[in-house]
């Protein structure tokens, strides 16, 4: 009989937590994706990153310093290395390299994945 009145405290507590979970603010929802820096090794050509940066790369407040690492080495080493499907960079991916560039790397180890000066 005692674990029927535990089932409603776990409904309960759930119910609630899913309700704290949707508050609407953007920066309250998590801090975007993690970049893909395919376990931190030398790759032959590199993978698509699905999704733009979110605010653990973005907000000084927010950056998770070990993640930002990990895209900087990513890109240090294998920036210049084509896509492995031979596509250009998506629209994510420039968003990356332009935050490499942003974090005070340099834009030469990116330089093909950034749009050109001048937008030709």
């Amino acid at each position: 009989m005692r674990s029927h009145r535990l089932l409603p405290s776990v409904a309960g507590l759930t119910l609630f937590a899913v309700a704290c979970s949707g508050s609407g603010n953007s920066a309250a929802q998590g801090p975007g994706p993690v970049f893909d820096g395919e376990g931190g090794r030398t790759v032959a050509c590199m993978v698509h990153q699905p999704a733009p940066p979110g605010s653990r790369y973005t907000d000084p407040q927010r950056r998770d310093s070990a993640q930002v690492l990990t895209l900087l080495h990513y890109y240090t080493v294998n920036g210049s290395k084509p896509y492995c499907d031979g596509q250009p960079p998506r629209a994510a991916d420039r968003r990356w390299a332009q935050l490499y560039v942003d974090l005070g790397a340099d834009p030469a180890a990116v330089h093909r994945l950034l749009p050109p000066v001048g937008g030709r």
